[in-house]
C-alpha cells in the first residue's frame, strides 16, 4: 500500500475511534438510567419555566423581558440584550461587582446587567419583581434605563 494511502487510512481510523469514543461518552449518562430518574427529569423540565411560561434560563428571561418591554414601549432586541449580559455578568443572575467605584461607594452593581440599586429603583418596570437579582426585572429595568440614556440597549457597547 502506498504511503499516502496508508496515512489516509490511519487518519480515518483515528477519526472513527475519536467519534466512537465521543458517542460512548455521550451514551454514558443513559447507562443505568431508571424510570425514577426519567420521571425526575420530566418533572424538573416542567418546573423549569417561569410563571409567565418562558423557560427559566437566560433565553427565557430575555424573551420574557422583551415581551414586557414591547407592552411598555421600551426598545431593544434579543441580540442587544444578550451581548450586554455576556459582557456584564456572563449570564449569572447573581453576579455582583464588589470592586469598582460603585462598590466602593456602597452601591455595588448587581444581576445580569449589573444595575446599581438607585438605577434599578428609578427604572423598575411595573409588573416585574422588585428585586435587582430577579433576571427579568433586572433586564427590563436596565433596558428601560438604557432607552432613556442611550435610546436603546442596542446602542450600549461598554459599561453604562
Amino acid at each position: 500500500m502506498p504511503a499516502a494511502a496508508q496515512h489516509r487510512r490511519t487518519r480515518l481510523a483515528r477519526t472513527l475511534v475519536v467519534a466512537a469514543t465521543g458517542a460512548a461518552v455521550l451514551a454514558l449518562p443513559l447507562i443505568g438510567s431508571t424510570s425514577a430518574s426519567a420521571a425526575t427529569t420530566a418533572s424538573a423540565t416542567t418546573a423549569a419555566t417561569t410563571t409567565a411560561g418562558y423557560t427559566n434560563n437566560l433565553d427565557g428571561w430575555i424573551r420574557e423581558s422583551l415581551a414586557i418591554m414591547a407592552e411598555k414601549g421600551i426598545p431593544g432586541t434579543y441580540n442587544g440584550i444578550y451581548r450586554n449580559i455576556m459582557r456584564e455578568s456572563s449570564g449569572n443572575p447573581n453576579a455582583i461587582n464588589l470592586w469598582d467605584s460603585n462598590a466602593a461607594a456602597g452601591i455595588p452593581s448587581k444581576g445580569l446587567l449589573q444595575v446599581i440599586d438607585p438605577t434599578f429603583a428609578a427604572y423598575h418596570v411595573a409588573g416585574t419583581a422588585y428585586d435587582p437579582y430577579d433576571p427579568v426585572a433586572n433586564i427590563t429595568a436596565a433596558c428601560n434605563y438604557a432607552a432613556h440614556r442611550y435610546g436603546s440597549i442596542d446602542n450600549v457597547f461598554g459599561a453604562y
